[in-house]
Parts: structure tokens; sequence; C-alpha cells
């Protein structure tokens, strides 16, 4: 019923966007041929305002055409390496002459699309063979294509390190960190060729019994049955996978802003203010976060469930109880990866101490193979993109990659 109710909204509120936009191309033609004015500035930013309320369901673009490697500027081509129903390993192909690591991104399932991770990978790609996780939204796969729950999750990232090759390696930002840890773990229980040389593990819920936040206290705070009545909804006729339970991407990005609403707010505020005084540059930075943002992707109900009931409620990977496919995952079984945590000192989603917990759950690494950073200075998202990201967090994730390639 929510899902139906959020479509016919959205679907009213079509007719007005569209409105907007005409009108702003008016209003445009208007400062074109009778000059600019700070009444045509304001009505033209009121518009475009409205143009842009609401979300969108498709992926953005990563329109990464070009990189610098070396001396010398390359084309990136994006390659589907393999396809699966909810998901495929997309491949940022480069034509140069030396070989360079391997990196496969695994990305977060969590309401936003791969391309949250765009600064990730950019900053990634000038010295690595890059691979992401691009997971498909829930609401277009259909009912044939059966269910999608944890164990899928970490079944697909051990089939997307396959494909990848032996000799690779994985970057796991956020949720997918214990997916990942347990693929690694599940792919050295079976002594696979193509197990990872190292992992990175970036502000993930490895032990959320540690600090926790208001994320890790919302999902502890109601049984799972409470979960699967409030925010299930049925995916409504008119898309390919009708019929559908799934977690909501509105429910998810509604739940994140009210987190920081007085942020949001401020920030829309300034957009406006930028688009009335004609500061593009600043507006661009602004838009273009809140493009990504307002991407939103549905989660299959049962992946939703399983990863609250899992992850935050039974603590399933620190207690040592975690399973894949009905047999208990043994951590010890992983003794040739390299594992590096990384955290950020003001991350207020996965905080201090949940990430690092990796390292005794990996109790038979030798000292040399693990490493821990904790960044100062930053949130949740600073880890992974930013500033401090590109110049204090990936010289050490460069290192580590290198230091354990083959």
């Amino acid at each position: 019923m929510i899902y139906a109710a959020y479509q016919a909204q959205a679907d009213l509120f079509d007719p007005v966007r569209m409105a907007a936009r005409f009108s702003r191309r008016m209003i445009g033609t208007a400062q074109a041929g009778f000059g600019d004015s700070a009444m045509l500035r304001n009505l033209a930013a009121a518009c475009e305002m409205i143009e842009r309320a609401g979300l969108s369901h498709r992926r953005p673009a990563f329109d990464i055409d070009r990189v610098t490697v070396g001396n010398r500027e390359v084309e990136v081509r994006e390659e589907v390496a393999l396809a699966l129903p909810f998901g495929s390993l997309l491949h940022f192909a480069k034509d140069i002459d030396q070989p360079q690591p391997r990196v496969l991104v695994v990305a977060p399932l969590s309401g936003h699309f791969a391309t949250l991770l765009l600064d990730t990978v950019k900053t990634l790609l000038p010295e690595n063979d890059v691979y992401i996780t691009d997971w498909h939204n829930a609401r277009d796969v259909p009912l044939a294509d059966g269910a999608f729950g944890f164990d899928d999750y970490v079944e697909h990232v051990i089939a997307f390190t396959r494909a990848m090759g032996p000799g690779g390696h994985l970057l796991a930002v956020c949720q997918p960190c214990v997916q990942v840890l347990a693929a690694t773990a599940v792919m050295a229980q079976r002594d696979d060729p193509a197990q990872p040389l190292s992992v990175t593990l970036m502000a993930g819920p490895v032990d959320t019994r540690v600090n926790p936040t208001k994320v890790n206290e919302l999902a502890t705070s109601k049984p799972i049955e409470w979960f699967e009545q409030n925010l299930i909804a049925t995916v409504p006729p008119g898309f390919a996978g009708a019929g559908r339970r799934v977690y909501p991407g509105f429910v998810q990005v509604g739940a994140f802003m009210a987190m920081n609403m007085e942020r949001h707010v401020k920030a829309h505020m300034e957009l406006f203010e930028n688009l009335a005084m004609g500061e593009h540059e600043k507006a661009r930075t602004t838009k273009h976060f809140y493009d990504e943002y307002f991407a939103v992707l549905d989660l299959a109900a049962e992946f939703y469930l399983e990863t609250i009931a899992k992850v935050f409620q039974e603590h399933e990977l620190p207690r040592g109880v975690l399973t894949f496919r009905g047999e208990t995952i043994d951590f010890r079984a992983v003794r040739r990866t390299a594992l590096l945590t990384v955290e950020g000192e003001r991350d207020d989603i996965c905080a201090v101490g949940q990430t690092v917990a990796a390292q005794d759950i990996c109790a038979s690494l030798r000292p040399h193979l693990r490493r821990h950073h904790m960044q100062a200075g930053v949130g949740h998202y600073g880890v992974f993109s930013g500033r401090r990201w590109k110049g204090q967090v990936y010289p050490l994730v460069r290192n580590h990659i290198l230091a354990s390639d083959a």
C-alpha cells in the first residue's frame, strides 16, 4: 500500500516538474532577450528547485571517459564482466602497457546506487585495474529471478571475485564489510584459487555492539517482525519486479535525511541562493551531490531483513555463529589475505571500533598481514570520498594493495 501511494504521488507531481522546467527555459529566453535581473534569477532559481524535487530510480552515469595514467591520458570503457539478475560486475577497462593491481570495489546495497562511490573509483583508477559491484534496483528484477538474501550477496561477491580472476583485491565500503569478510573466509575454507590477496574494510558494521550509533540503536529497538510489517512494501504493477517484496529506497533516503534534516534544509537554502546569485560553480557541487543522493534503489526484502537480524540484532559475525548456506563460517581459515581496516573519527553511522573488530575475528592472520587506520577529522563519507580520502586514506590503501600484490 505504501509503495502504491508513493508512486501515485510521484506520478501526480511529474506534470508540476515539467511545467517548472518549461517555465525555467522561458525565463532563460527572457533573460537573453531583455537582460538579466534579480527578479528573473529568483524566478529561475525557484523553478529549478521545483524541477529538482523528487527522487530518481535509475543509476546515474559514472561518466568516467578518460584518466591520467603516468604521464599520459588514456580512455576508460565501462564493460560488464559478469551480469547476474541482482547485480553486475562493472569493469573500468583501460588500454595500458603495464598490468595494474585488480581491485574489486564492493559497493553497499543500502538504498543508493554504486555511483555513490564515484570519488572512490576515480581515486583508485589511475593506479589500479578497477571493478565495482553494480547492484540492480530490486523493483526492476522479475519475480521469476527468485529471491536475494544475505547468502546470495556473499555468493555474488564470490562470483565477482572469481570473474575478476586470481590475484585480485577487495575493497568494501560500509555495509558490505560483513559480507566481504564472510566471502573471503568461505573462499579460504575452500582453498579457492581466486581468494583475494588483500581485503580493505572501510567504515563497516563488523561489530555493532561497539559504540552503538543511532542507526544501530534503531535496528535493535524493535523486533524483526516490526521491520517486516512497517518497512517492507510490494512493488506495484507497471514495473518488471511487480509483486516483489522490497525495502523501498524512498524509505531509506527518508530515514537518512531525518538523521540530519537541518543540514539538508540548509544545503537546499544555500542552493537556491547560489542559483539566484549566479554562483553556478557552488550550485553545481551541491546539485551533483543531491543528484546522487536522491537516486535510490529498492532492496529485496529478504536481504534487508536478514541483514538487520544477522548484523545488527544477533551480531552473528563477532559472536562466531555466522553461517553460509547452512554451514558455520570459520574465519580462522583466513591466513593469506592481508587485512586493512579503516575508520573515521567522527563516523556517526559506523562508529570507531566497529570495523577494527575484524582484526580479532581473523585470528589466524600473522601480524604483518594486519593493519588498521583511524582517520582523524572525518565522518562516514569522508573515509572514502573527499580531500582526506584522496590525500591521507588512499595512500595507505595503495600501499596495502601493492605490498600484497603478487
